[in-house]
């Protein structure tokens, strides 16, 4: 304690959730003693390795994908890589001065290095002791590595060197056919390169909506990605991919997009339940004795919103407050065109899907017509929405109405009494939920 009798508060990872942590704790508690720890930049994985910068990469392709969509009514729009890799840059930084200038204004200690637990109640960073009362881990994760013949020798990309690089691969094999996967593919072939996207399972977001995926699959096949699903691989060399079959894909640049791995190296000392997922944590994410762990580090749902969230509730633990998490509505959004959101669960109950080429909105936006749809899946028996997946533009933006509809449990007949704006999308979640038909 310090000699205020205030604990002290340390967070093991600076990305997202642990600053995010920082935000939280100082607003409910202006004394305590906080410091933060982290070996890379302040600011994490999302903000230099991945949401920012491959949106802004996305956003890019997407706009001149948006003028061919528009009856010729927008002409002459072309792509420079050179400069769509200069803007993604200008966005993503990589500078975390302003994000450490933020800490400062919380009154928040950092100490770049790597942290070791010695033992409960202390870390040794780069050697030197450092003591807790209260510790937050927010390591995150990294990508996982799949145990194929050969890859460790191949100098293949992650997220991290196809976020970083200045190079427009000729030809590019993407290993793995989930949201990452499917975004970059899209990227890199939009941008020049002749991607090919090899998927092991039977389909593209083995966690997404199945009709969903299909229309994602479409339209990298339609962008002239080579979608190969079934397809193990077997072995890499330097320039070459090998399936189980014997095919042989040949690449410029390997990009592995295969999952990610909780970090949670360096953690032995203390009294930590660790699964094959992450940290196992409780509703109130805590860990162990005087431990909380947030984030991907805990394996339960590796988004950036969701780390946040647990920050919150973490801080709020910490600071003697009532909280607990609440899983039911978690939104996700894969940033491919078209854009594919999802909140709740969608598997059971009730369901019904609207066609997004019957929302008024879609003739002003674009034309041709790209396929879409809003599915909303339905509690019958407590007339509640527990679910809804939406495949179209922006998608991720007016779903949202129905991550709150879910979390706070509100009656469908409340849902169909709102008003929605025309000419909008959100428009179309009311004919989805009043398919329904539940005799309202």
């Amino acid at each position: 304690m310090t000699s205020s009798g205030k604990p002290r508060v340390v967070v093991l990872g600076g990305g997202s959730s642990g600053e995010h942590f920082v935000g939280a704790l100082r607003r409910l508690d202006p004394e305590a003693e906080i410091t933060l720890v982290e070996r890379r930049l302040v600011g994490g994985e999302c903000s230099y390795w991945a949401c920012i910068p491959t949106k802004t990469m996305l956003r890019a392709t997407e706009l001149v994908a948006e003028a061919g969509r528009s009856s010729g009514a927008v002409t002459g729009a072309t792509l420079d890589p050179q400069r769509v890799f200069a803007w993604r840059d200008q966005v993503a930084e990589r500078n975390d001065a302003s994000q450490v200038e933020w800490l400062q204004s919380k009154n928040t200690k950092l100490i770049r290095g790597d942290a070791i637990a010695v033992e409960p109640g202390v870390l040794s960073v780069d050697d030197e002791a450092l003591q807790y009362d209260r510790l937050v881990i927010a390591t995150g994760s990294s990508p996982a590595i799949p145990p194929i013949e050969g890859i460790e020798s191949v100098d293949y990309w992650t997220n991290h060197e196809a976020t970083e690089t200045l190079e427009v691969p000729p030809r590019l094999v993407v290993l793995g056919g989930g949201p990452v996967g499917c975004e970059l593919s899209q990227f890199f072939q939009r941008i020049g390169s002749r991607v090919t996207l090899v998927e092991g399972g039977e389909r593209l977001l083995a966690r997404v909506d199945a009709d969903a995926a299909t229309l994602v699959e479409d339209a990298l096949r339609e962008d002239g990605v080579d979608v190969r699903l079934n397809a193990r691989a077997e072995r890499v060399t330097g320039d070459s991919l090998f399936l189980e079959d014997g095919t042989e894909l040949p690449f410029d640049r390997l990009l592995v997009a295969t999952g990610r791995t909780a970090n949670v190296d360096a953690l032995d000392a203390l009294e930590l339940t660790i699964s094959k997922r992450g940290i196992e944590v409780d509703e109130r994410l805590r860990a162990a004795p005087d431990v909380w762990a947030i984030g991907d580090v805990t394996g339960i749902a590796q988004f950036t919103h969701v780390g946040k969230y647990q920050g919150r509730v973490a801080a709020y633990d910490i600071a003697g407050r009532n909280a607990r998490a609440d899983y039911r509505a978690i939104p996700a959004t894969i940033f491919t065109d078209p854009q594919v959101a999802t909140v709740g669960n969608t598997e059971g109950g009730l369901s019904s899907t609207w066609d997004i080429q019957s929302v008024s909105r879609l003739s002003t936006y674009e034309r041709p017509k790209r396929q879409g749809f809003i599915k909303v899946v339905a509690d019958p028996e407590r007339r509640v929405i527990k679910g809804a997946v939406a495949v179209g533009p922006e998608s991720g933006e007016w779903l949202q109405q129905l991550t709150l509809a879910i979390r706070a449990e509100t009656p469908i007949e409340v849902l169909l009494d709102v008003i929605p704006p025309y000419p909008t999308f959100s428009e179309g979640v009311f004919w989805a939920l009043r398919e329904l038909n539940l005799d309202l």
